[in-house]
């Protein structure tokens, strides 16, 4: 029998909570994927496959800011702007999606901060 990798096993555990998981006009999904040196938010309508709002650490003016790895203060700073822009577009009720990660360590902060910043979930 084969070993999986991390990637294969986090995408599986992924596969099996969007089955449960959607992401409406009322509720949107917020989505969060971490990768080595970045991390990204996504506010998702999945009724209508929209992006309604969208953050990272990759953008310009925030990667001159960040320039190691993420770190929890990355995490911090990409939760608080992505709770920030969706309650300029009036989202305030999102479902929190982890995305096969842990609720642990950078993914906990990202949500804590967006909690924090006025985001219900």
């Amino acid at each position: 029998m084969a070993k999986f990798s991390k990637k294969i096993s986090r995408v599986r555990r992924h596969q099996r909570i969007r089955k449960y998981l959607k992401g409406t006009a009322e509720r949107p999904r917020l989505c969060v994927f971490k990768s080595n040196k970045y991390i990204y938010g996504q506010i998702i309508d999945d009724t209508t496959g929209n992006t309604l709002v969208s953050a990272s650490s990759l953008e310009s003016d925030l990667r001159d800011k960040f320039k190691s790895r993420v770190n929890k203060q990355t995490s911090v700073e990409i939760g608080k702007l992505i709770a920030e822009r969706a309650l300029e577009k009036g989202i305030k009720q999102i479902v929190f999606d982890r995305g096969g990660f842990v609720y642990h360590g950078n993914i906990k902060e990202f949500a804590e901060a967006a909690r924090s910043a006025g985001l219900e979930f």
